[in-house]
């Protein structure tokens, strides 16, 4: 019985212990939560967009770096051509 007790202590502490990890970055520095609406869009509507920001328009083996910039607006396309992502960093 005193295990069973000690063995329910240790996983609401083990519980406890967790990394909190935050919901997501935050669409709205950059300006992409109002751009959501391209996601599954062709690639090619790009063409007439103009953006006020710093936008990275990112295709499959594009190299690119890792800093993280809130302000900073990327599109990822996907192999087919089509927007897959619209996301800060």
């Amino acid at each position: 019985m005193k295990q069973a007790a000690f063995a329910g202590c240790l996983v609401a502490v083990l519980a406890a212990c967790q990394p909190v990890v935050p919901d997501g970055p935050d669409l709205s520095t950059c300006g992409a939560a109002a751009l959501q609406g391209l996601v599954g869009q062709p690639a090619s509507v790009l063409q007439t967009m103009k953006f006020g920001q710093e936008t990275r328009i990112i295709r499959p083996d594009t190299a690119v770096t890792m800093d993280y910039r809130a302000d900073r607006l990327n599109i990822d396309i996907d192999r087919n051509e089509r927007i897959s992502r619209v996301h800060c960093s």
